[in-house]
């Protein structure tokens, strides 16, 4: 009979308490997440940071949180195992005391280029016994950006005779009449109210003032991301588009640490929520050109940000340049493929006062699209 009892009152703690967490567990609970970077570059580690308090008298024997969070933050041997999913389950288990608040820190390394949000996160808990869980949804919302690996210039293939063996003279920057630097000896075509006087008399031959240079052009580099004209059919080799556009975040580092006014500009768009899915054709990516001192970050966050999709063909995205009249601008093409429409609009852009250089990228060694893809 005294066993009997005893089971009885062990299964009605067993119910009561089970009861008690079914309706407070989850009251007075309270869970925040934040990266502590906002931004990172390709290959660096960032850290996150999960914190929840038990604001309350009834202690928390385990409370379990669950979220999913992209491959490409993910430790890893996530990664590894799970090489064809784009997204992995984060899962974290504590025990809460009376009125404790915990405190963990997770190192991630950010292995791709991209926009990485967290919005909520899934809370699990029970008693102690499991006889019963309860379970809510938390909003917890941080992001993350990641911005594309910067390579020295030199690394990048651009065409051996490219304006960029030698930046400060070349033709992007023009002679300035208000700036001076030195004398030359006359040549044929030269103006004569250029003829420096005192030089003559003094040098005995003819000699004219020499201009120095000021930056009026502006350089724009873009990715194409077509491989064929039906933009209704997926990238092909979308590592090597990602590579391309390593290459365009060097290249623009490495010119605005030179002073020159530089954009950037794709035929693609902004993930979510940075456009509108209900547009039919979302509008394409550009970055004005800028020599300021956040122009680098602005394009960084630009090209992290970019989906690896199309909004328009290249042929439509350079068309757009057309239409607004673009001049006295240097323009650097990254590009797998160059079709016969794309180089009309290229000479179409040339005849409006622009030069234009391509890099194709099917001419890149197989090993740097495996070295990054890895």
């Amino acid at each position: 009979m005294n066993i009997a009892w005893v089971i009885v009152v062990l299964l009605l703690i067993i119910v009561v308490q089970g009861m008690i967490y079914n309706k407070w567990g989850l009251k007075g609970i309270t869970y925040k997440r934040e990266f502590k970077q906002k931004t990172v570059f390709q290959g660096e580690v960032v850290e996150m940071v999960d914190q929840i308090a038990n604001r309350k008298l009834l202690p928390i024997p385990w409370i379990r949180l669950e979220s999913k969070i992209s491959r490409y933050l993910a430790n890893t041997s996530d990664q590894k195992e799970n090489q064809e999913i784009e997204e992995v389950f984060h899962r974290t288990l504590f025990s809460l005391l009376p009125y404790q608040k915990i405190t963990r820190r997770h190192q991630l390394t950010a292995t791709k280029r991209g926009y990485y949000p967290l919005d909520t996160v899934s809370v699990t808990t029970g008693d102690a016994i499991g006889f019963s869980e309860s379970f809510d949804s938390i909003e917890a919302a941080t992001a993350v950006t990641v911005y594309p690996s910067i390579i020295p210039v030199d690394e990048i293939p651009l065409p051996s005779h490219s304006w960029l063996g030698d930046i400060t003279v070349k033709r992007w920057i023009i002679e300035d009449p208000f700036l001076h630097a030195g004398v030359r000896e006359y040549q044929a075509g030269d103006p004569l109210n250029s003829i420096n006087w005192k030089a003559t008399a003094r040098s005995q031959t003819m000699q004219i003032n020499k201009k120095d240079y000021t930056a009026d052009h502006h350089l724009m580099i873009y990715v194409n991301f077509d491989t064929n004209e039906d933009i209704r059919l997926p990238i092909e080799k979308p590592e090597l588009m990602e590579t391309a556009l390593s290459y365009a975040a060097s290249l623009a580092a490495y010119t605005l640490e030179r002073g020159v006014a530089t954009g950037f500009g794709c035929n693609g768009y902004f993930v979510e929520p940075f456009t509108n899915t209900l547009e039919r054709i979302k509008p394409s990516v550009r970055t004005e050109p800028s020599n300021s001192g956040s122009q680098l970050d602005y394009i960084l966050d630009t090209i992290a940000k970019v989906k690896m999709d199309r909004s328009r063909n290249f042929r439509a995205f350079l068309e757009e340049d057309l239409e607004q009249g673009m001049s006295d601008t240097d323009i650097i093409i990254f590009t797998s493929q160059l079709s016969e429409r794309v180089e009309i609009k290229i000479r179409q852009l040339e005849q409006l006062g622009n030069a234009v250089e391509v890099v194709l990228l099917n001419q890149l060694t197989k090993e740097a699209g495996e070295e990054y893809a890895s």
